[in-house]
């Protein structure tokens, strides 16, 4: 007899299984594994096969794994659903695939990553392109990574122009502020950072540790990114100071990594009542959350979540003049 083992590509592998499992001992009764939903599976018995012709057999199954097309039903531990390692791969037949099984283009892995930043990051441009025409989110909501970021981190300079023209957000701010800009300077990208600079990046704004692209090129020693950052007169006072003004450089920790899972969930409830705030133009609201949400972001080991409640009232003599206060705190409770 032989057992059949399935590999990523659909090609059935036969193994030989000594003529001993014929007997009913071991096919009676028969547990068999089902995918029931995303990223869960149960153990359920099912009836045993029968044999009808002259020329069936019984197959024991004695290792099993994930077919290749139900990969996007669960997340890896690395990369994320099999859109995203084809993705990360530039492997467009594969993308297609997973999508017309149903892959989501904009789910998201435990780093908060999707496919299109993947991809940008990897330097692959058709990917790139083929996810933009399929549905992927070229903008994200407020502080989050977006792809602009990750070209821009890993020096691909072309994709990040490419997004640009594609109507990418050149001043995006990530999970702790910081813009595409600051990343080219971080990385002491200097081309890519005057090509920013040109197309009109913000040089003004300022990570939630009070970091800009100023300080980062001065802590970098990186002279000449300093200059096409700032004014003259900047330039000139920061290089006026002592070197130990700007610190040592420090590599940033992922924001999965730092963060406990209860701040993860505490940050997308705050975001989601961002979403509110802002579609009804609470400038004040938005702010105070923005505040909140970098406080809890710069101290990942908070595992006590901000009471927020949105209080909305108005008057039965003039039920449009709505009034929102955002209540937070102590207060809330």
């Amino acid at each position: 007899m032989y057992r059949i083992l399935w590999n990523l590509v659909h090609v059935p592998i036969l193994q030989y299984v000594s003529p001993k499992y014929m007997s009913p001992k071991y096919v009676s009764p028969m547990k068999a594994v089902v995918l029931t939903g995303v990223g869960r599976v149960e153990v359920r018995d099912v009836p045993k096969p029968e044999i009808k012709a002259p020329d069936d057999v019984l197959l024991k199954t004695a290792v099993a794994g994930l077919c290749g097309s139900d990969l996007h039903y669960f997340v890896a531990d690395r990369v994320g659903t099999g859109l995203m390692i084809a993705a990360w791969e530039g492997n467009i037949p594969l993308m297609e695939l997973f999508v017309a099984r149903g892959a989501d283009v904009n789910k998201t892995n435990a780093a908060g990553e999707q496919a299109l930043q993947l991809a940008a990051w990897r330097g692959k441009l058709d990917a790139v392109k083929w996810l933009l025409a399929h549905g992927a989110q070229i903008n994200r909501a407020p502080l989050q990574w977006t792809a602009l970021h990750y070209a821009v981190f890993a020096g691909h300079e072309e994709i990040a122009q490419y997004l640009i023209g594609r109507g990418a957000d050149i001043n995006a701010r990530s999970t702790n502020g910081s813009s595409a800009l600051m990343m080219a300077v971080y990385e002491g990208r200097e081309e890519l950072a005057r090509k920013l600079v040109e197309l009109g990046a913000d040089r003004s704004i300022r990570n939630d540790r009070g970091d800009g692209a100023l300080e980062w090129a001065m802590k970098h020693n990186r002279l000449g990114i300093a200059r096409l950052v700032s004014e003259p007169p900047q330039f000139a006072a920061a290089a006026s100071l002592p070197k130990q003004r700007w610190g040592e450089p420090v590599r940033s920790v992922p924001a999965a990594e730092a963060q406990t899972p209860a701040a993860r969930k505490e940050i997308e409830r705050l975001l989601g009542v961002r979403s509110i705030l802002a579609a009804r133009g609470l400038k004040s609201g938005v702010d105070q959350l923005d505040r909140q949400i970098a406080a809890l972001r710069a101290k990942p080991e908070l595992d006590l979540p901000f009471a927020v409640i949105l209080e909305i009232s108005a008057s039965r003599r003039a039920p449009r003049e709505q009034k929102a206060r955002l209540i937070t705190g102590r207060e809330a409770k």
